[in-house]
């Protein structure tokens, strides 16, 4: 089976996005590890990416963003992400989760020890204020679907308190 890699309908448009840590792995436990992704983000919006909105969950993160270059965008996310992530794992001596990003790690990338995301992040083009809506409240009652809280707002790690009209760990363009 060939390898679906950052297929965008319309890179300029926006697209919803899942970006999944390799065999699911729970690694964003804990602030600092979801803050190498918002940090990411932050650096990536000031270079022209729009984020519309973004829930990160313990083993992946769904995002709606859209940029004039979003296939490069999302390559240069994962990539940085993925060395920071890797780099904090061996500074915090994590060996357990270092052990299996290094044994599940595709074998065709025998350019590095570790694999952290998987390939791909299946962008599905947003088609309309109707799709963009639907797709916003899904991803902000991802958290709520798994029973984690019982509001979108709650879940800290979710752009759902700035569509509240509440201040959220980062900016987003609600602006459709």
């Amino acid at each position: 089976m060939g390898r679906n890699r950052y297929k965008f309908v319309e890179v300029n448009k926006p697209h919803l996005m899942t970006c999944t840590v390799l065999h699911w792995i729970p690694v964003f436990t804990r602030t600092e590890t979801v803050g190498i992704l918002l940090d990411s983000l932050r650096y990536l919006i000031n270079d022209g990416l729009k984020v519309y909105a973004y829930v990160v969950l313990e083993n992946h993160m769904h995002i709606i963003a859209q940029s004039h270059q979003m296939d490069k965008d999302i390559a240069r996310f994962k990539s940085f992400t993925a060395k920071k992530r890797i780099s904090f794992l061996s500074e915090n001596n994590v060996k357990t989760i270092l052990d299996q990003l290094a044994f599940y790690k595709k074998a065709h990338k025998d350019d590095r020890a570790y694999q952290f995301w998987q390939e791909g992040v299946h962008p599905e083009l947003i088609q309309g204020h109707a799709m963009m809506k639907q797709k916003v409240e899904y991803i902000h009652h991802n958290p709520v679907k798994r029973g984690y809280v019982d509001k979108a707002e709650h879940w800290r790690y979710s752009s759902a308190r700035n569509y509240m009209g509440m201040e959220g760990l980062m900016d987003v363009c609600k602006k459709w």
